[in-house]
């Protein structure tokens, strides 16, 4: 290979990496600040009354001196795009919540704004607050308060019961309001909103989409333009069109654009079939068995291009600060 055709294979490669980088780096520009650690109650986003941030510190103060497990609560007002489990893992490693080898640290976090909560559980603990416990703790003690406006009564209902569990005794429950309504489904208002408010952050919903796009928007190009295997293609997409763009757009519109396909690709392909180049396409393929589409081998099978490839080819301050523990990665989200 020449040394120009070289620079022009490899000049584009860098430019995509580059693109990549800017993007990775525009997302951490974008990340929410982790705050400083003040105490066992950080209430950044200022919605927990004075009295409740007392009583919070005081109980988690004595389950310290207790158990040496360090339980802190922050709230933010918004997570600025960032996902409630990235941001919780790196407020936890910063602060190094929990004991130097025993890692066990608890962080709750509520962010209103966003609507999104979090029990993030240091590795010592897992084995006592788990993944199910920390969700349930969520769903049943603190989702129909925050739902209610009521915070300070949601926090302290997530801490009691998260603190009865490490301790392991029963939290008395609160009464909490009952949820309007009937229960949330998937299918309903409020299970799409819980649903949506899980998807990644935009940056990354963007580079998803970029791929995802990219090939089902290929295939259904070559459907629309290909006589021969073009309705094939157009059902054998209305499952990817219909599932991988819940991932970028939501449920509500991956619905959207499921109906956009479903009605805009025969109207496409009947717009196409008028054309001269496509009617004399169709009449070699059916006669001959083949077609040249724009350097594309079109066949009965499939296409190719070179003669060898078809469809069926693979290819701190206050006197609190962190003991220098570390989070696991385990716990739970929520939303309400």
């Amino acid at each position: 290979m020449s040394a120009a055709r070289m620079r022009a294979v490899v000049q584009p490669a860098r430019l995509g990496l580059a693109f990549v980088a800017w993007l990775f780096a525009a997302c951490a520009a974008l990340a929410a600040d982790v705050p400083y650690l003040t105490g066992r109650v950080v209430d950044n986003a200022e919605i927990l009354s004075p009295a409740t941030r007392e009583r919070l510190t005081a109980t988690l103060a004595a389950h310290e001196q207790a158990t040496t497990n360090q339980v802190v609560v922050l709230t933010v007002e918004t997570l600025d795009g960032e996902s409630i489990e990235g941001f919780a893992t790196r407020v936890f490693d910063e602060w190094q919540l929990g004991q130097k080898g025993r890692d066990n640290g608890v962080l709750v976090i509520v962010a209103p704004k966003d609507r999104r909560m979090r029990i993030e559980v240091g590795y010592g603990l897992e084995g006592t607050l788990t993944d199910a416990v920390a969700a349930r703790i969520i769903r049943d003690r603190m989702t129909n308060w925050f739902k209610a406006g009521r915070y300070d009564d949601g926090v302290v209902a997530g801490v009691d019961a998260i603190v009865a569990t490490l301790e392991g005794r029963e939290a008395a429950a609160a009464a909490a309001p009952e949820a309007a309504g009937k229960k949330s489904g998937f299918l309903d208002a409020e299970g799409l909103d819980e649903f949506e408010a899980d998807l990644p952050p935009w940056p990354m919903r963007i580079l998803l989409g970029a791929f995802i796009f990219g090939v089902i928007g290929l295939f259904t190009f070559i459907g629309v333009m290909t006589p021969g295997m073009g309705w094939f293609l157009y059902f054998f997409l209305i499952p990817f069109w219909a599932m991988f763009p819940i991932i970028v757009l939501g449920v509500r519109g991956a619905l959207v654009l499921l109906a956009i396909y479903v009605v805009g690709f025969p109207i496409a392909k009947l717009i196409v079939s008028r054309k001269e180049w496509y009617r004399k396409a169709a009449a070699e393929l059916k006669k001959t068995g083949s077609t040249t589409l724009g350097g594309v081998v079109v066949t009965s099978g499939g296409a190719r291009s070179g003669g060898s490839w078809s469809s069926g080819s693979s290819g701190s301050s206050g006197g609190f600060s962190g003991g220098g523990g570390s989070s696991g990665g385990g716990g739970a989200s929520g939303s309400w």
